[in-house]
């Protein structure tokens, strides 16, 4: 499913995840706490580009946003490991430059896509991990939390249901709670990024798509902004973020031509999920093949959208 709009300033979009919500499987709490916090990030990017801000800027404040709200799966509010821990990821990247920085497996910084930033901005390195990647953030004075901070009863809950059903699969509710923003600001330069507590009962280190830079995140000022959420494994596999921006600048497909093509062929892998899409032009795109996908929208010109559920446009 797909849907779009253009606007001659600046664009945003954020998204929360996508999967298997419905309106049977999501409560009105839910529902209501999920909104709120689209609009809360949707808030917080706007003010950036409203003020004449980078699109760099303005995606990793809506992140910041989301990380801080335990609606969804980033920073307050991850999942659970299998060892029942909890490392983020995330990743955030300048269409200008084409700089980008991501890290992996963190689990002392509040907000992983500030990290992420640091990481393209001061060192010489694109992608950190672990116990490397927390003495970083620390050396950086970047925000430093006790990882029961990220702890909600409601993930343990989610952690523990997994183990009692000892299905040995991963994210049993085929929730995919990654969150992220893409923008495009006023000089035309377009930016995205997304951050993740991963799959409730991952194992081994397991890493995902989200900082994967081609896989869940990549901005190019050639084609399009992109941020992915959904099963990992299948968007590495078949380099989502990359590969939608190729089809736009190699090919001359259209944003929503090229996402839909690039998801339907993620599902014939086996991967289900949604990305978010946004161009130089300021044209902006869904695509996801889940029954839902919690996302946003605003734009220079006044609108304003939020949805969860597939049928709203």
């Amino acid at each position: 499913m797909t849907d779009q709009s253009r606007s001659s300033d600046w664009t945003l979009l954020v998204h929360g995840g996508a999967g298997s919500m419905t309106r049977d499987t999501i409560d009105a709490a839910q529902d209501a706490a999920a909104r709120a916090g689209l609009n809360a990030a949707l808030d917080a990017g706007s003010a950036v580009l409203a003020g004449g801000g980078s699109a760099v800027d303005a995606v990793e404040a809506a992140v910041r946003v989301l990380e801080d709200d335990p609606a969804f799966n980033a920073g307050r509010g991850a999942v659970f490991t299998h060892e029942g821990h909890i490392e983020l990821d995330a990743a955030i990247m300048d269409g200008a430059t084409r700089d980008a920085g991501a890290v992996a497996a963190v689990t002392r910084t509040r907000n992983p896509v500030t990290l992420a930033r640091h990481v393209m901005v001061d060192s010489p390195h694109v992608l950190l991990a672990g116990k490397g990647a927390d003495a970083f953030s620390a050396e950086q004075g970047i925000e430093q939390i006790d990882p029961a901070w990220f702890a909600t009863p409601e993930r343990r809950r989610q952690l523990d249901d997994m183990k009692a059903r000892k299905t040995g699969s991963f994210d049993v509710d085929l929730k995919y709670g990654t969150v992220g923003a893409v923008a495009r600001d006023a000089a035309g330069h377009v930016a995205a990024a997304t951050s993740t507590g991963g799959l409730t009962g991952k194992r081994w280190g397991r890493i995902g798509d989200a900082p994967l830079i081609g896989a869940g995140t990549y901005a190019d000022d050639r084609a399009a902004a992109v941020s992915a959420t959904g099963a990992g494994e299948y968007f590495i596999r078949e380099g989502v973020a990359h590969e939608i921006c190729a089809r736009v600048r190699l090919a001359g497909a259209p944003l929503r031509e090229a996402a839909d093509a690039v998801m339907a062929e993620t599902r014939e892998l086996g991967g289900r999920g949604g990305v978010i899409v946004t161009g130089p032009d300021g044209e902006t795109v869904y695509s996801f093949t889940t029954p839902g996908m919690y996302r946003g929208r605003a734009s220079a010109e006044g609108a304003r959208s939020v949805g969860i559920y597939g049928d709203e446009d």
